[in-house]
């Protein structure tokens, strides 16, 4: 494993500062704490917490809720980008261009110390490309609770091994190897072994999805 690929894993007690995003997007549509929770199965005391940055929510949990709200992953980053490391200088960026630099791009710290950093210099209506950290341990999911939706995954592992769950099949994925499948077959991400995953990842067409979240 190539060190200098590793992001800091993220504390987990990082807000993901997502939930204001969520609260106006859910007033926008005119639904209730109560009736987003009923929505998507969980709780109006985490949904709460969750609009107020109390709680990161869990990749599944997000998924679910970006697709009731008819947004695209992308949407929900913040704007204020990472502060640049004074180690690690980086070359001044045109406002609005087209590249993104380490240490400048939005990030969002999802439940168990799972970090998503988006690799497009703004919000995407038709790819989500990201860089994905999954400290050891964690998973995107509960193994019972496999998740689903619309479009294709592409994904491919820079560090760690990463565990994939594809309906009844699994693969063990390590650096350089890569994967695809159809979303809307019932998925599942985690890291194997003590060391963090990183990976890139894009998902193609996820916008299009009108059934809402699903889990299986």
């Amino acid at each position: 494993m190539e060190a200098s690929h590793l992001h800091r894993v993220p504390e987990l007690s990082a807000h993901s500062k997502i939930g204001e995003r969520l609260r106006a997007a859910r007033q926008e549509k005119g639904l209730t704490v109560r009736g987003i929770a009923e929505l998507v199965g969980l709780s109006p005391s985490l949904i709460s917490q969750i609009e107020r940055d109390k709680v990161n929510p869990s990749v599944s949990t997000l998924w679910s809720l970006v697709s009731v709200l008819g947004l695209t992953m992308s949407d929900v980053f913040p704007d204020e980008a990472r502060r640049p490391s004074s180690a690690q200088p980086v070359t001044p960026l045109a406002p609005g261009g087209p590249v993104t630099t380490p240490g400048d791009r939005s990030t969002i710290n999802l439940e168990t110390g799972v970090q998503w950093e988006r690799l497009t210099a703004g919000s995407d209506a038709l790819v989500e490309f990201l860089m994905l950290v999954y400290p050891p341990g964690a998973a995107s999911c509960d193994a019972d609770s496999l998740m689903r939706h619309s479009g294709k995954e592409y994904g491919y592992v820079l560090s760690g091994r990463l565990g994939v769950c594809i309906g009844f099949d699994e693969y063990e994925l390590g650096p350089g190897m890569a994967i695809s499948f159809d979303a809307s077959s019932p998925h599942r991400l985690w890291a194997i072994g003590e060391s963090p995953v990183e990976a890139l990842w894009v998902v193609v067409g996820r916008q299009n999805d009108s059934r809402g979240p699903h889990v299986a």
